[in-house]
C-alpha cells in the first residue's frame, strides 16, 4: 500500500477517534451533571436556602464623635445596599470580573470557550477565568470539596448549577451587591465596605474611580496586589482596571491616563489601626455580651454560637453598632503620652536592674523550672513590642522572656465624673502584645488612699486646720509596727491637716486614723465605692489595699462632682445593622457618698497639693495653669506608681509599674510624682492647649462661700508644755492624748491671754 493511501485511511480513522473521544467526553460530563444535580456529591443549595443569605457581619464599636474605634468579628465583613455602591465601581467590576455579566444567566459558555482555547490550549495565563460574577459568589460563600481526581469538575458543575439557580431568585442588581460584600480582600477582610474602610479610610460611596480599581483589581489576587504589602504590583494591576474601562467606553482616553499616572493614596485602618482602643473595645464586648443576654432573658429569643452564647443577636456575626463614651482625642493624648513617658523611663530602669543584677538572679530562679525551652535558649526571629514601637528583631528565648519581663507598663483611665461616661481607657502598652488590662488590675494604691481617711474625717467634723501629730511612734499592738514619713521629712511637732495631705505625710496620717471611728471610716470607704478595703488595720491610712483604677477613678469622682458618686458607663446605646436601638443606657444615677462640703474641703486641700506640695510639677515641669486637684501615691520599694488629677469636668487616673511587682526602681524615679504624674501632666497639658477639650472638660471648683474651707492656719506648729496644757484645758482633752483641737491662725483663733481673760460681750 502506498503512503498516500495509508495515509487518506488513518485519517478518517483519527477523525472517527477524536469524534468518538469526544462524544465519550460528553457522555461522562453529562453524567457527572446529572450527578451532582441529584446531589450525589454533597447536597446543592435550593432556591430558599439562596433567598435566606445572610453574610455575617462585623459589629462596629463607635467612639462618642461617631468614628470607628473597632471591630468585632468572625470575618471582618459591612454590608451594603445597591444605591450606596457609585457607578464607576460597577463598571470597573463587571468589565474586569464578568464582561457578558449582563448578558448571561449565571454561566457564561463563551467564557468556557475562551477559557479553553485561549488558556488551556494557547497557554495564555491573563486571558482570564471562567467563572461569571455568579459562580464567583457561590464558591466565596460554600468553597469548594474535596472529591479526589473529580474535585475540579465537580465543584465547577456545583457553582455552575448554583449559579444559575441565583439568578432565578436574585436580579442582576441584587447579584452584584451579594458579590460585593461576600468578596474576600484578604486580612481577613470581606466585602467592599470593609475594604474601603481597611485602605482608604471611607465608605463605599465616597471612592474615588481610581481607588474603586485597586479595590476591584485586588480581586484577581488579594495578596498579591495588596496596596499596602505591594503597592508597584498592585498599581500596575489598577492600571488594567482602568484601561479596560477605557477599551469599555466607560472612560476617556484622557481621563484614564490621567487616572494611570496617580499615585496610590493609602489611608489604611487594618486591624493595626484600632490598637491604640484595644483593651477599651475589649471590655466593650464583655459588657455587650452582658447587655445582650440580658435582653435575651428579657424576650426569649435564642440564637447563635460564640460570644453571644444564650442571647438573640451574636456579636460577632450580626454587624451590630455599639455606641461608646470614649472620646478619641483623649484617648490618643493618654497613649501617646504613656508610650512617650515609658520610652524615657525604661532606659533607666535597665540602669538599674543591670546594676543590681537583677537579670541574673531572674535567670537563677527560673533554671529551677523544668523548661526544655529554657534550656535550648533557640534564636528565633520574631515580632515584639517595645517603647519604641513594634518591631521584627531575631531574638533567643531567654532574650524575649526577659524584654517582657522587664518592661514598665502604664496603665490610664478617664471619667467624667458627672455622668460616669469614659472618656479614655489605656489598658497596657498594648492590647495585642501584652493582653492583661491593667485598669482592671488590682495593685496596691499606697498614698493615694488618703484623701479618703481624710475626707471620713471632715465627715467626722474636723477640718483643714485641725492640727495633727507628726511624732514617730511604734505601735506594738501591730507587730511592733513603725511608720514613718517618706523621702526623709522631718518629725516632730504638729501639722496643719490640709499640709499633712498636701504633703502626703505618713505619721499625721496615721495618726488621723487613731482619732477615727473605724464603723465612720467604714461608712465612708463603702460608700465612695470602695467596700474592699479592710478598715481594722491602720496600714491601711499609707495604702495597704490593692485597688485597680477601674474603682478609684470612681472614688475620685466624688470629690470632683458635689460628693456625687456614679459608676463608669463605656456604652451609651446599641443598634442593629439597620439602625434599630436595641439598648440604650439608662440615665445616669448619682449617689451621694459624702457631702458636698466635704468634697469640697477634700479637693481645696488637693488643689493646694498641685499648687505647693506632691502634684507640684503639673504647674513646674508641664505648665499647666487650669483648676486642678491631684494625689500623688507610691507603694513600697517604688512597685507602684500612682498620680489622680482631675477637675469638676473629668478625673484621670494614671498607674505604672512592672507586671512583676519584684521589678521597680531602687531610687526616687520610681515614686508617682517621677513615674506616674508625668503621664498626667502631658494629658492635661494637652487638654489645656486645645480650646475645645478645655470648653469641654476643664470646669471651675464652684462651691458656696459657706462650703469653701479656710487653709489659711500654719502648716506646721511645735507648741510648748504650757501651750499644750491650756490646749487640753479649753478642748476637754486628756492629758497625754494627741491634740484634738482645731487650731486656727493668730488673725482667726484668739491668743492665750484673750482665751484666759476673754472680753466680755
Amino acid at each position: 500500500m502506498s503512503a498516500k493511501r495509508a495515509k487518506k485511511k488513518a485519517g478518517p480513522k483519527a477523525g472517527r477517534i477524536l469524534l468518538a473521544l469526544g462524544l465519550g467526553v460528553v457522555l461522562c460530563l453529562g453524567l457527572l451533571i446529572a450527578l451532582v444535580s441529584l446531589d450525589v456529591f454533597g447536597k446543592l443549595p435550593s432556591k430558599a436556602e439562596l433567598a435566606a443569605i445572610q453574610h455575617e457581619e462585623a459589629t462596629l464599636v463607635l467612639a462618642r464623635d461617631g468614628t470607628i474605634i473597632g471591630k468585632l468579628f468572625a470575618e471582618d465583613r459591612t454590608n451594603i445596599r445597591y444605591e450606596d455602591i457609585p457607578p464607576h465601581l460597577m463598571n470597573a467590576l463587571v468589565s474586569t470580573e464578568d464582561a457578558r455579566f449582563f448578558a448571561h444567566q449565571g454561566v457564561d459558555g463563551a467564557s468556557y470557550l475562551r477559557v479553553f482555547f485561549r488558556t488551556i490550549l494557547g497557554g495564555d495565563r491573563g486571558g482570564g477565568g471562567g467563572s461569571t460574577i455568579s459562580q464567583q459568589i457561590i464558591k466565596n460563600l460554600y468553597g469548594r470539596e474535596n472529591h479526589g481526581l473529580l474535585t475540579v469538575p465537580v465543584n465547577k458543575i456545583k457553582e455552575a448549577l448554583v449559579a444559575q439557580r441565583l439568578e432565578q431568585v436574585y436580579d442582576k442588581q441584587g447579584v452584584l451587591v451579594l458579590y460585593l460584600n461576600s468578596v474576600p480582600f484578604g486580612e481577613n477582610t470581606y466585602g467592599i465596605e470593609a475594604a474601603a474602610r481597611r485602605f482608604f479610610g471611607k465608605s463605599t460611596a465616597r471612592l474615588k474611580v481610581e481607588e474603586g480599581a485597586v479595590l476591584v483589581g485586588m480581586l484577581k489576587a488579594n495578596t498579591s496586589y495588596n496596596p499596602r504589602l505591594h503597592p508597584e504590583a498592585s498599581r500596575a494591576r489598577r492600571n488594567t482596571v482602568l484601561e479596560l474601562l477605557r477599551k469599555n467606553n466607560l472612560l476617556t482616553t484622557a481621563v484614564a491616563d490621567s487616572l494611570k499616572a496617580l499615585p496610590i493614596t493609602l489611608r489604611y485602618a487594618g486591624s493595626d489601626a484600632y490598637d491604640v482602643y484595644g483593651y477599651f473595645v475589649g471590655r466593650v464586648a464583655k459588657e455587650a455580651e452582658i447587655i445582650l443576654r440580658d435582653l435575651s432573658d428579657r424576650t426569649g429569643d435564642v440564637k447563635m454560637e460564640g460570644i453571644g452564647a444564650n442571647t438573640g443577636f451574636d456579636l460577632r456575626k450580626d454587624g451590630l453598632r455599639i455606641y461608646t463614651t470614649l472620646d478619641p482625642e483623649l484617648q490618643h493624648l493618654a497613649a501617646d503620652a504613656a508610650q512617650e513617658h515609658l520610652a524615657r523611663m525604661q532606659p533607666k530602669l535597665d540602669a538599674e536592674l543591670k546594676a543590681a543584677k537583677d537579670r541574673k538572679n531572674w535567670e537563677r530562679t527560673r533554671e529551677k523550672k523544668k523548661d526544655v525551652a529554657w534550656k535550648r535558649n533557640a534564636r528565633t526571629r520574631m515580632e515584639i513590642y517595645d517603647h519604641a514601637g513594634i518591631r521584627v528583631d531575631s531574638l533567643s528565648y531567654r532574650d524575649s522572656l526577659w524584654h517582657y519581663h522587664r518592661m514598665l507598663n502604664a496603665a490610664v483611665l478617664m471619667m467624667e465624673p458627672s455622668t460616669g461616661a469614659v472618656r479614655a481607657w489605656v489598658g497596657g502598652n498594648h492590647h495585642r502584645y501584652l493582653a492583661l488590662d491593667l485598669v482592671r488590675t488590682h495593685r496596691p494604691i499606697a498614698s493615694a488612699i488618703k484623701p479618703f481617711i481624710y475626707a471620713a474625717a471632715i465627715e467626722s467634723g474636723m477640718d483643714p486646720c485641725t492640727y495633727l501629730e507628726n511624732t514617730l511612734r511604734t505601735y506594738p499592738e501591730y507587730d511592733d509596727w513603725t511608720p514613718q514619713n517618706f523621702d526623709g521629712d522631718t518629725a516632730g511637732g504638729q501639722v496643719a491637716m490640709w499640709y499633712a495631705l498636701a504633703r502626703s505625710m505618713n505619721l499625721p496620717t496615721v495618726d488621723l486614723y487613731f482619732r477615727l471611728d473605724q464603723d465612720s471610716l467604714r461608712d465612708v470607704v463603702r460608700a465612695i465605692g470602695l467596700p474592699q478595703v479592710q478598715v481594722q488595720n491602720p496600714a491601711i491610712c499609707l495604702g495597704a489595699s490593692d485597688l485597680s483604677l477601674e474603682e478609684v477613678v470612681p472614688a475620685y469622682g466624688a470629690f470632683a462632682y458635689r460628693g456625687q458618686r456614679t459608676k463608669p458607663r463605656l456604652i451609651e446605646k446599641i443598634t442593629d445593622a439597620q439602625g434599630k436601638v436595641l439598648y440604650e443606657a439608662p440615665k445616669t444615677k448619682m449617689r451621694q457618698a459624702i457631702s458636698r462640703g466635704t468634697a469640697t474641703v477634700i479637693s481645696s486641700m488637693l488643689r493646694r497639693a498641685v499648687d505647693q506640695g506632691t502634684g507640684a510639677a503639673l504647674r513646674s515641669r508641664y505648665g499647666v495653669t487650669v483648676p486642678l486637684a491631684g494625689k500623688t501615691g507610691t507603694s513600697q520599694d517604688q512597685r507602684d506608681a500612682w498620680f489622680f488629677g482631675y477637675t469638676p469636668g473629668l478625673v484621670v487616673g494614671t498607674w505604672v509599674g512592672a507586671r512583676d511587682p519584684s521589678i521597680h526602681f531602687r531610687s526616687s524615679l520610681g515614686t508617682g510624682g517621677q513615674l506616674a504624674l508625668p503621664i498626667a501632666g502631658a494629658v492635661f497639658h494637652g487638654i489645656e492647649a486645645s480650646k475645645e477639650l478645655r470648653t469641654r472638660y476643664v470646669k471651675p471648683f464652684a462651691a458656696p462661700d459657706s462650703l469653701t474651707p479656710s487653709l489659711e492656719c500654719p502648716a506646721r506648729r511645735d507648741p510648748n508644755a504650757v501651750q499644750e496644757f491650756f490646749n487640753d484645758l479649753f478642748n476637754g482633752n486628756e492629758p497625754g492624748k494627741p491634740l484634738r483641737d482645731v487650731v486656727q491662725d493668730s488673725v482667726e483663733r484668739p491668743g492665750l491671754l484673750k482665751r484666759l481673760f476673754p472680753r466680755k460681750k
